[in-house]
């Protein structure tokens, strides 16, 4: 859990993701346009992606990936940013943290 959150607040956007999720890519491609960096850990290459993962779904995730954090906030996967992003409630969240 410690390391999970160390790396959800290092960075203002954080998505936590493994290399072969098109899912997870897309996210990162949202944000690219969207004109936030995000910062994303590929879990599937982290010695203790594991341990990530199963602390990711005890925190609330349908699915360990993507997770996304902002300003160190869980928001949730795929569905709750999309479902926001559609509500209009994505863009202000992500005001600050566009470059």
């Amino acid at each position: 859990m410690d390391k999970l959150m160390r790396l959800a607040s290092e960075k203002d956007v954080v998505v936590f993701s493994k290399s072969s999720c098109c899912l997870c890519y897309a996210i990162t491609i949202l944000f690219q346009e969207l004109g936030v960096t995000s910062t994303v850990h590929e879990i599937d290459q982290d010695p203790e992606g594991r341990e990530i993962e199963k602390t990711l779904m005890r925190l609330g995730c349908n699915a360990p990936v993507p997770a996304i954090f902002v300003g160190g906030r869980l928001v949730g996967s795929t569905n709750e940013v999309m479902s926001l992003h559609l509500s209009g409630g994505l863009i202000p969240m992500l005001k600050p943290y566009q470059t």
